[in-house]
């Protein structure tokens, strides 16, 4: 394909920003969507074991991926905690 190779790529070099950043945006969003689907406790690919998961996560457990202002591991939470 004629603008996909190496060789034509030098022949148009303002192209290659183009493919460095959308390149750069799907491994991005590949990374994230993997990050999702491992690390946030709404997902769950155990169906054998625990149904509700994220009942065993405790409340200081951080799991959001940026939190400007608050460290989780640090927060006071009460001891007795309403049911959900």
């Amino acid at each position: 394909m004629k603008g996909l190779t190496a060789s034509s790529l030098k022949g148009h070099p303002s192209l290659i920003p183009l493919f460095v950043c959308v390149g750069a945006g799907v491994v991005g969003a590949g990374y994230y969507i993997g990050r999702l689907c491992t690390r946030c406790p709404d997902v769950s690919w155990n169906k054998r074991d625990e149904v509700y998961p994220w009942n065993k996560l405790a409340p200081s457990y951080q799991y959001k991926f940026y939190s400007p202002k608050r460290d989780y591991a640090k927060e006071k939470f009460p001891e007795e905690r309403p049911e959900i």
